[in-house]
């Protein structure tokens, strides 16, 4: 397996390499240190096990190299759609991922929702698209969310090294938007799109890919309203000669909530549905579908979607409720298949940040954090081929089982004493620098309070 690694990552040489420079070999360097480095993948770690790899130039190699991060995703999206790629089975699921970080100068980071810590803390937040067939899936883009702080302040862009056409202010619904069309620009197959319901929320990202032609299945907040008569807005009556024409839509028919709609489902109008195999027996759930008209108030045009929802028998609060433009034909059973397929994306993701090191880097600049996630899309692409190659013999194979087979036989560093008591020495070294910045900043924030205390006395 290891050889395999190395020639895996090899096959991407040709994104390393130029006429003037080659950093193939850091290239190989990082991504063993992914798989060696234990729980913490940063740079000082893989230098510690990787043979001949100084963190200094890893982290020239991430940072300074100008090796192009979108051909290297491009290139894994194109292999992963080889392995995984399905008109109808295969889905490109979007889903957001936020990393903890500290200070103000790594790129775009703020404070904001991190959902992997489930609250408001400084971090970044980027909006990723996954090709997703069953149980396997592999991250094929990658797009940092830029908050209108940033976006804001041209001086902070320049600094971080974003470019130029990136430094307007986009929602991450429409980076998800991006991540689809590219994909599709990209000419990788797959049938349908799925999102959680931060996707779902205001329906311009659903309207958009239903004018793309896409297929989607996608999560909705309960307090969703819904129509299920066709509203038929009409603008207001003119009411005499005078005055500016009727701009506000009306319509007589009420609208629901979709938790409402849930709640007054008679339980016989429930379908009980097979899904798949778990480790814990058979997925069941409850499910049903309804037709739904779509209505934002504010224009007149109308959709006529389909609510779909389930619910895991015996496991209170596991209610997911979905809008799909699915054609009419596409069975129940599917919708509800299709809108269970998050669970796989998160279990991805998961494996990404535990075995493939995805928030375990330590970089600031535009270019180095995009660096860094083609690496980990390799890597992960990498653990789905194995895991298929052996499927027969080893149907319980992990990404975790994996890293630890690659940690163990790939080649390690030789170390000694002396190794070690210097590795030692190099982090007491980092970890007073790191105390006297820390006591630097916090005796500067004292002298402006005081000095704030002061004027506002004086005036």
């Amino acid at each position: 397996m290891s050889n395999r690694f190395v020639g895996f990552v090899g096959s991407y040489s040709e994104h390393f390499r130029s006429y003037r420079h080659d950093v193939s070999k850091g290239a190989r360097q990082y991504c063993c240190g992914l798989m060696q480095a234990g729980a913490r993948k940063n740079m000082d770690r893989m230098a510690e096990v990787v043979p001949e790899a100084k963190s200094r130039n890893l982290q020239q190699f991430l940072t300074h190299s100008r090796w192009d991060a979108r051909a290297v995703m491009d290139h894994v999206a194109r292999d992963a759609d080889a392995e995984l790629g399905d008109a109808r089975a295969t889905g490109l699921l979007i889903d957001e991922s936020g990393f903890s970080k500290q200070g103000r100068k790594s790129v775009g980071v703020a404070r904001q929702w991190l959902g992997r810590l489930g609250k408001v803390d400084n971090g970044q937040v980027a909006v990723f698209g996954a090709l997703a067939c069953g149980q396997r899936v592999v991250p094929v883009d990658a797009r940092l969310y830029l908050p209108e702080e940033w976006t804001k302040d041209p001086a902070r862009c320049r600094t971080a090294g974003i470019p130029e056409a990136e430094r307007r202010f986009r929602t991450k619904r429409e980076l998800a938007l991006e991540v689809v069309r590219h994909a599709r620009e990209s000419k990788l197959q797959f049938g349908w799109v799925g999102a959680d319901a931060g996707y779902g929320k205001g329906f311009d990202f659903l309207r958009a890919l239903a004018d793309d032609g896409e297929t989607f299945v996608v999560d909705v907040h309960s307090d969703t309203r819904v129509y299920l008569q066709d509203p038929a807005p009409r603008l207001a009556e003119r009411q005499g000669r005078l005055g500016r024409p009727p701009t506000r839509w009306q319509s007589q028919a009420k609208p629901a909530t979709v938790k409402q709609l849930t709640d007054k489902r008679p339980a016989q109008r429930w379908s009980s549905l097979r899904l798949r195999r778990t480790s814990r027996g058979e997925l069941t759930v409850q499910s049903f579908r309804l037709p739904v008209y779509i209505w934002d108030g504010e224009s007149e045009r109308v959709d006529r979607w389909t609510m779909v929802v389930t619910r895991v028998e015996g496991e209170e609060g596991d209610l997911k409720i979905s809008l799909s433009n699915a054609p009419e034909a596409t069975t129940h059973k599917e919708l509800a298949w299709r809108q269970r397929q998050r669970y796989w994306v998160e279990r991805a993701f998961e494996d990404a940040k535990g075995e493939c090191g995805m928030a375990d880097y330590q970089v600031q600049k535009w270019s180095a954090w995009h660096h860094h996630m083609a690496l980990v899309m390799m890597s992960m692409l990498f653990m789905v081929r194995e895991k298929r190659l052996h499927a027969k013999e080893l149907p319980l194979l992990s990404c975790a089982d994996i890293e630890e087979l690659l940690a163990e036989f790939l080649p390690r560093r030789s170390t000694d004493k002396a190794d070690v008591l210097q590795r030692i020495k190099a982090r007491h070294v980092q970890r007073q620098r790191a105390i006297d910045s820390h006591s630097r900043t916090s005796r500067r924030r004292r002298r402006s309070a005081v000095d704030a205390v002061r004027r506002r006395g004086a005036s």
